[in-house]
């Protein structure tokens, strides 16, 4: 598959995890690359572009502002800082995107938001609504209220819930940005012969195979789950890059066909329903609403 065409992706979603924005030192924001990152994005949408950013760092901001020093276990201490941690990540993205006089909405979301019919609908028809009048939806888990989510029962992770919403809103791109490169054949941290794969025309049982756990203190998700992101964003009809989040840049050189990252490449599946893999593959429990 030929990476120009990902300069003709109209409708855009763009997760940044959170060992991508803060610093490695101190764990505190990174207000360089936000800046950056808001620069880009406002960038996009003043080409026309439709872009969704779902941000991690909630939690690990607020735990931060609270003064804890390690992640906490607690359920009752993540929602807390998940509280804090909300608001005041929200506060600086709205700080920076209005210097560049881009409106921003922010949209929580659970589990249940999915699963009911009708809040999906209209969860849906929001996003619609927000992008035709040239808006950047930034999108979380609610965490405060939602239990599910932070025990991993729920999304489990931002790369699902961002799979879930390119699916949903009918998306063309969906770009994870995490802390390694893209996908290898092995754990490159534990296996120097690791070999990086370029392009994933079709996933099947070798590539599920490589999926590994979580390489980051902050961040929940590991190469499984973006292997698991990218099976609902193929499905649905959409191209997905997992690129390196170090550098903002990164972003821009994507949309512009460059050669970097590892690309899903989109094979709509006809049979495909977003309802049916939430509740047999995350929900299994739950009946439709």
């Amino acid at each position: 598959m030929l990476r120009s065409i990902l300069k003709d992706k109209k409708r855009i979603v763009i997760k940044i995890g959170s060992s991508s924005l803060t610093h490695d030192t101190t764990e505190d924001l990174n207000l360089t690359k936000m800046e950056k990152l808001v620069r880009l994005l406002t960038d996009l949408s003043n080409q026309g572009k439709e872009v969704v950013l779902v941000s991690s760092g909630a939690i690990a901001v607020g735990r931060k502002s609270i003064g804890l020093k390690e992640r906490p276990t607690e359920l009752s201490i993540k929602q807390a800082c998940a509280a804090v941690g909300q608001a005041k990540l929200m506060m600086v993205y709205q700080k920076l995107f209005a210097e560049y006089n881009q409106t921003t909405a922010q949209i929580l979301m659970t589990k249940h938001t999915m699963i009911n019919d009708i809040s999906r609908k209209n969860a849906k028809n929001t996003f619609d609504e927000l992008l035709k009048l040239g808006v950047i939806p930034i999108v979380n888990e609610n965490d405060t209220v939602s239990t599910d989510e932070i025990e991993a029962l729920g999304f489990g992770d931002n790369d699902t819930l961002s799979a879930i919403v390119a699916a949903l809103i009918q998306a063309d791109l969906l770009i994870l940005l995490s802390d390694i490169d893209g996908l290898y054949s092995d754990d490159p941290r534990k296996n120097p012969d690791a070999k990086f794969i370029e392009q994933v025309d079709y996933i099947d049982e070798s590539i599920l195979a490589m999926g590994k756990g979580a390489g980051s203190s902050l961040g929940t998700g590991g190469m499984s789950t973006k292997i698991s992101a990218a099976r609902i964003a193929t499905d649905s009809g959409a191209d997905m890059v997992i690129a390196n989040g170090e550098h903002i840049s990164t972003i821009r050189h994507i949309i512009d066909g460059d050669n970097i990252g590892t690309l899903f490449c989109a094979h709509k599946n006809k049979d495909f329903r977003l309802l049916d893999y939430i509740v047999t593959t995350q929900y299994p429990s739950e009946h439709l609403s």
